[in-house]
């Protein structure tokens, strides 16, 4: 024992000695309304469908999807991201039911705003991937590469079948050069000035989105690589993020989450716009299944994932537990 009897003078531990006590501390708070809910919708079955990978998880019917989005609501979710499913039949090279008006992500846009109006952020996925029978985010040239500017025109023309659909927000995920412009400009020519932009700003080609792959019914042969960011680079994101914002993106997300904290915290540290990020699905599955093993404890692993993607800067979290995770925390479990 130390002869100084003040020693130690400083003791952090005070502030923990108690649950209210580290509660009335914390320097981070997760709230559900910090939430968005990730939700696939999926044409021509008549009971959701589930995704084996990411248990708990599946594909909608339109019906339970608007159930859904009720429960979101009540859970004081802030925000939907739909993600349409088509018909195999309906896939071809240009991703045409993306943009058809009576495509089923329109359709499913048309349903939750109608259920649940203004009360929840209804977001869409603007990208062409679902829709392809090749499954890459644009459309390809004649040596098979995607083609940046062509591509374009396509997002453009997205944007505008979402707005018509009652999308509050789009969320172009392609990452093709130019495409928060492009969709600016489209959403402002045709009458649709206030909705909103939340560009993928840093989205990695990742190996944690394999189950999103399933979840999608992806027709992918290859990778993403040439458009998708590689996880090596950090400085690239913050050029991405300066061109983004120029071209006038409202909010901006980083894609996947845990494995890329340190890039969330330079985007929250660089900008005066809302930052979100994306806990994939890949994350989600890992969960899961370690919980499922016994291995973890998988309320407080939820909990604590969320919490650390907060700490960095999201104000913002798409994850496939935002519901749940609401639930939780308006009983006070967070």
């Amino acid at each position: 024992m130390t002869a100084y009897a003040n020693f130690p003078g400083s003791r952090p531990r005070r502030l923990r000695t108690t649950p209210t006590m580290r509660r009335m501390v914390a320097e981070t708070r997760l709230d559900p309304a910090n939430l968005i809910l990730p939700a696939f919708v999926r044409e021509g079955i008549d009971a959701p469908v589930a995704i084996s990978a990411m248990p708990g998880v599946h594909q909608h019917t339109l019906d339970t999807l608007r159930k859904a989005a009720v429960e979101a609501v009540t859970a004081g979710v802030s925000g939907i991201m739909l993600f349409g499913v088509p018909e195999d039949g309906k896939k071809d090279a240009r991703g045409t039911a993306g943009t058809d008006p009576d495509g089923i992500l329109q359709v499913a846009l048309r349903a939750v705003r109608e259920e649940v109006g203004d009360e929840l952020v209804v977001m869409s996925d603007l990208c062409l991937d679902e829709f392809t029978d090749h499954g890459h985010c644009g459309v390809l040239d004649a040596d098979g590469r995607v083609d940046n500017d062509a591509t374009l025109e396509r997002y453009a023309e997205m944007a505008q079948v979402q707005a018509d659909a009652g999308a509050h927000v789009v969320g172009p995920s392609g990452m093709m050069d130019g495409q928060v412009g492009v969709i600016r400009d489209a959403l402002d020519q045709t009458g649709h000035e206030d909705v909103s932009i939340l560009a993928y700003t840093v989205k990695y080609s990742s190996a944690f989105y394999g189950p999103f792959r399933e979840a999608v019914g992806s027709s992918l042969t290859g990778d993403r690589k040439t458009y998708q960011q590689d996880p090596a680079n950090a400085r690239e994101s913050l050029r991405e993020l300066a061109l983004d914002l120029a071209e006038g993106a409202d909010m901006v997300m980083v894609k996947p989450a845990g494995p890329y904290l340190d890039i969330l915290a330079k985007v929250a540290e660089s900008v005066d716009v809302p930052v979100a990020a994306y806990q994939i699905s890949g994350e989600y599955a890992m969960i899961e299944a370690a919980a499922e093993k016994g291995w973890i404890d998988r309320d407080k692993a939820i909990l604590e994932s969320l919490t650390g993607i907060r700490r960095a800067g999201a104000q913002m979290i798409l994850t496939y537990w935002a519901t749940e995770a609401a639930q939780w925390l308006g009983r006070g479990r967070g």
